[in-house]
C-alpha cells in the first residue's frame, strides 16, 4: 500500500462530498503558534517543539543513523512533521469529546 499525501486525502474527501465535522490540515496548522529546533551536541537527534495557540508544547524528533548523513535541513523537515501529527491526534479526539458532548445534550 501506498502512502499518500495530506493533499490526495483531502482531494479524495472533498470529491466524494464528506463533510460531516472533522479535522482539516488549515485547522491543524493554524494551531501552530511557533516552532523551536534543538540539535543536540555531538549527536544526529533533533527535536522539534512546537508551541501551540493555546501555550501547549508538543515535540517530534528524528536522527540519522549515520552522522555522515545527518543535514540539520532534513531532521528539522522530518521532526516538525512528527510533532504535526501528534496535533492530528490531540484535536482529533477534543473534536471527538466535542461532538459526543452535543450528542449526549441533544439526549437529555
Amino acid at each position: 500500500m501506498s502512502e499518500r499525501s495530506e493533499q490526495e486525502i483531502e482531494k479524495e474527501i472533498q470529491a466524494k462530498g464528506l463533510n460531516a465535522p472533522r479535522l482539516t490540515q488549515e485547522i491543524i496548522d493554524s494551531m501552530i503558534e511557533a516552532a523551536a529546533y534543538h540539535v543536540f551536541e555531538g549527536t544526529t537527534l533533533t527535536v522539534c517543539c512546537l508551541t501551540l495557540q493555546n501555550g501547549f508544547n508538543v515535540i517530534g524528533h528524528s536522527a540519522a543513523a549515520s552522522p555522515e548523513n545527518f543535514d540539520r535541513k532534513i531532521g528539522e523537515s522530518i521532526a516538525f512533521m512528527k510533532a504535526r501529527e501528534k496535533i492530528w491526534e490531540l484535536e482529533g479526539y477534543l473534536l471527538k469529546q466535542s461532538l459526543w458532548v452535543r450528542m449526549k445534550k441533544g439526549r437529555l
